[in-house]
């Protein structure tokens, strides 16, 4: 009984969670977490004609927010309730430019809600479901989930956690960003490295508009290129580095991407993969970061990867083993884990 109790009450948790996923979205579309910003208190009237909303909605949100845990409350001694983001709390939801938003994770499974028929349908048809065809949500959560780590982590811990590649970029280098998606991480090392060549690849035509768009946004443009092509066959040779950024375990062929990388880099080029962490055995990733990388994986990677030739469907948890392995088999006779966070793994890989 105390297990069924348990159970009961961690599926009422996930069903809150997934209710109110589409409220923080409601939240950044009206603009409930931008007024809330400042951290001061507010009622539920005020919220509303700072926004422009009927007090009820207002009152009705804010009161979901705060059983979530999203927002802080306080009552005085007539019984008025009043509501206030913390700093925590304004990092997480309301502040695009800290390394803990993730506000934009919840457009990612708002995307698997409005695929979830289709991917249903390929399932049971035995058949993938292309990165392209899912919902455009999908490819605005992935930007806003993964930028802000990128930003922190990624010229500061990463790359020079690469033996040799800083230095190398600094002096000019050619890189080529494989699966660059909307490009955030290619401009975030065009900006460091101006004296540097940043090259994008994405099949995803509407990827590289916006990648393209970024870039431009950033002021990188001067030195970004983006180009539409596959992982196994865009152009160029002698890159000082490559590096695949979430999206090797989203390809049909993994092996045959890194192969592809292999005789396109420089004798002594470096690749960088980056993966969700993870460890070999499923008992290692049952935990809250795990669930999370499955559960996309079902949902995303999988069907991406069966819709492509090979369908090797490494799964977002490949875990380090087999990702060495697929490097092996692409030629790479060196593998190294450069360094990691509690989200992503860095791995580096040399000819």
């Amino acid at each position: 009984m105390e297990r069924l109790q348990a159970l009961v009450f961690q599926a009422v948790t996930d069903i809150g969670a997934a209710l109110n996923g589409a409220l923080v979205i409601l939240g950044t579309d009206l603009g409930f977490w931008s007024a809330l910003a400042d951290g001061q208190p507010i009622t539920a009237a005020e919220l509303a004609a700072r926004c422009g909303v009927p007090t009820p909605y207002a009152d009705q949100w804010l009161s979901a927010q705060a059983a979530s845990g999203n927002i802080d409350t306080e009552t005085d001694s007539t019984g008025a309730v009043t509501f206030r983001l913390s700093p925590e709390q304004a990092m997480i939801f309301a502040d695009q430019d800290s390394p803990a938003y993730l506000a934009g994770g919840y457009h990612i499974v708002r995307s698997v809600y409005e695929d979830l028929p289709q991917i249903e349908e390929r399932m049971e048809a035995g058949q993938g479901f292309g990165w392209h065809e899912h919902d455009p949500e999908l490819f605005l959560g992935t930007e806003q989930f993964f930028r802000p780590g990128y930003r922190t982590h990624l010229v500061d811990e990463w790359l020079p956690a690469l033996e040799g590649v800083h230095d190398a970029l600094t002096a000019g280098a050619r890189v080529a960003d494989v699966g660059c998606g909307h490009g955030v991480s290619t401009a975030v090392m065009a900006a460091r490295y101006p004296a540097s060549s940043f090259f994008g690849f994405d099949y995803h035509e509407a990827s590289v508009e916006r990648a393209t768009a970024h870039a431009a946004e950033q002021g990188v443009a001067g030195n970004t290129a983006f180009i539409r092509a596959a992982a196994d066959s865009y152009p160029g040779s002698d890159y000082d580095l490559i590096c695949f950024f979430d999206c090797l375990h989203d390809m049909g062929d993994p092996v045959g991407a890194l192969k592809h990388a292999r005789e396109a880099l420089s004798p002594d080029g470096t690749v960088m993969l980056v993966e969700p962490i993870a460890g070999d055995a499923l008992a290692d990733n049952l935990n809250p970061v795990g669930r999370i990388f499955y559960a996309a994986s079902t949902m995303i990677c999988t069907p991406s990867s069966l819709a492509q030739d090979v369908g090797a469907a490494l799964g977002a948890q490949a875990g380090p083993g087999r990702l060495q392995k697929a490097a092996e088999l692409a030629g790479f006779t060196r593998f190294r884990r450069a360094t990691e966070t509690p989200v992503n793994m860095v791995l580096e890989l040399r000819p």
